[in-house]
């Protein structure tokens, strides 16, 4: 799989949320892990959390440019 970056909050660790495109068509998200978040979540799916400003961001990198 080609993993592309597409938004990522500037921090001072190299293990910041990032949002990156695959060659699949799909969407990988990176944040921090919400264990307790009180969600129906079944087994090997995972919730993470990411600043709004890098979901927006993320969703503007997505669009098609032309």
């Amino acid at each position: 799989m080609e993993v592309t970056q597409v938004a990522k909050v500037a921090c001072e660790s190299s293990a910041c949320p990032t949002i990156f495109a695959t060659d699949r068509g799909t969407v990988l998200v990176q944040g921090y892990g919400v264990p307790d978040v009180k969600l129906d979540v079944p087994e090997g799916e995972y919730v993470v959390e990411i600043p709004r400003s890098l979901f927006m961001a993320g969703a503007a990198g997505l669009q098609p440019h032309g």
